[in-house]
């Protein structure tokens, strides 16, 4: 394995780790809620009153982040190496995932290991495992 340095960035990662951590831990001390990008979503499917307007403004701060940064920095450029086909069923998977794992990895990964819950930490590792597995399947068993 070798790194390639001209994209090695462990500062920018650092920095981006430390906002996701204070976002959530923001949102848990001011609002007592975990930032589980499933549950966010979900609530809004079936809302509650008083429970709407910060779910929009969390996701809608997901969707205009990035327009703000895309106006005062390049953005890098994406490559997918998935056909839409493949990405329909890995995000399919994803949602069936987070349905049986009460949670994805944002609200286990980042909120639940970070509060001690083992039943977070069990379903971050399965969520890595898993991960682990089917990549090592499509790379290496499938081509």
């Amino acid at each position: 394995m070798t790194i390639d340095w001209s994209h090695f960035t462990p500062w920018a990662s650092f920095a981006g780790g430390l906002l996701i951590g204070l976002a959530a831990a923001l949102l848990l001390l001011f609002n007592g809620r975990i930032a589980g990008i499933s549950g966010i979503l979900g609530g809004l499917l079936r809302p509650v009153k008083n429970d709407v307007s910060w779910r929009v403004a969390f996701l809608a701060g997901l969707i205009v982040a990035p327009i703000i940064y895309a106006v005062v920095a390049p953005v890098p450029a994406v490559q997918i190496d998935a056909s839409t086909v493949i990405l329909l069923v890995a995000g399919l998977l994803v949602g069936i995932g987070t349905r049986i794992g009460s949670g994805c990895t944002s609200g286990h990964g980042v909120c639940g290991i970070s509060r001690a819950s083992p039943r977070s930490v069990v379903a971050t590792l399965s969520f890595m495992a898993a991960g682990f597995f089917i990549v090592y399947v499509v790379r290496h068993l499938l081509t």
